[in-house]
């Protein structure tokens, strides 16, 4: 691969070279990269990173620095990504992205082997935005999200590109695991926002207690109705592999091992038919936000 820019210092038509090491390189921006060692240093952002036929297969944007200057690792932005930003700027002066209202976390190989994923990909989803596209497809907590308009979701990462690149008002297929199946679902994509954030209200009752550690209560159906939740209990209190794994007073347990939990008792009778397994898993609700948690029996 060829670099062609003008630098600052003072020189016209500089040209480096080096090799693509990364493509879709994830810096935490919408944007998949394109990873180079072509040198790039203040004052040349934005030239043309060039293929050697001489096509333009990048524009450059950034470098991996700790000193200001390059250290060999450079990013450029994909040509069609560009394009397509260039043709919404003229189509209508911004750039509109979509969303569908959810935060999301990758999957480990751990967490995929407690829920039955053969594979660690997908994005967990850790807190669906109350009215928002997601839940009225049907989205919840703790669901692993494996595919968006067909294409398979490798990393978390690869679900806001996909989502961002869609245009608002679109009808996307999405596909869920949850509970040990996959489920087919149809989200309507809007366009990018603000995410509203609230507090999640306080929750109680009578109490239950288990040998992993957990004292449990249920919550009352205004409560559920409240957290718009079918199910789960609260945890009033955590200590041995509840609390090593984690858990802690006011969590809420909404499955274990892909079975749903509806009331203290019905956890407890679970529990007690898993004392010998290995690994645990748990959907636990915190507030707004949705984990996977993994419980090691005797540990």
């Amino acid at each position: 691969m060829k670099f062609r820019a003008a630098l600052h210092f003072g020189f016209d038509n500089t040209v480096t070279a080096g090799i693509v090491s990364a493509k879709a390189r994830d810096t935490g921006e919408f944007l998949p990269f394109i990873q180079t060692d072509v040198a790039i240093n203040p004052g040349n952002s934005g030239g043309p990173l060039l293929n050697m036929k001489g096509e333009v297969v990048g524009i450059n944007s950034q470098i991996y620095s700790q000193s200001g200057g390059f250290m060999g690792i450079s990013f450029a932005i994909p040509i069609d990504e560009a394009m397509r930003v260039a043709d919404q700027l003229r189509a209508s002066g911004k750039v509109v992205r979509g969303r569908i209202g959810v935060a999301i976390g990758p999957v480990s190989k751990e967490v995929a082997e407690a829920i039955g994923l053969s594979k660690a990909q997908g994005a967990l989803v850790s807190n669906v935005e109350s009215g928002g596209p997601a839940e009225k497809a049907g989205i919840e907590g703790g669901d692993v999200i494996t595919r968006f308009d067909g294409k398979l979701i490798e990393r978390s990462t690869d679900l806001p590109r996909l989502v961002g690149a869609t245009r608002p008002g679109s009808k996307s297929s999405i596909q869920v695991f949850r509970r040990g199946a996959y489920k087919d679902l149809t989200v309507t994509v809007t366009e990018l926002k603000e995410a509203p954030t609230r507090g999640g209200p306080e929750v109680g009752e009578s109490r239950g207690s288990s040998s992993f550690g957990l004292s449990l209560s249920d919550l009352t159906e205004s409560q559920r109705k409240e957290l718009k939740l079918r199910g789960g209990v609260r945890v009033d209190a955590a200590d041995g592999p509840a609390a090593r794994a984690g858990l802690r007073e006011g969590d809420l347990i909404l499955s274990v091992d892909n079975a749903e939990v509806s009331s203290a008792r019905q956890l407890q009778n679970l529990l007690g038919k898993l004392e010998k397994a290995k690994v645990i898993s748990m959907v636990v609700r915190r507030g707004e936000a949705t984990s996977i948690v993994l419980l090691r029996p005797g540990r």
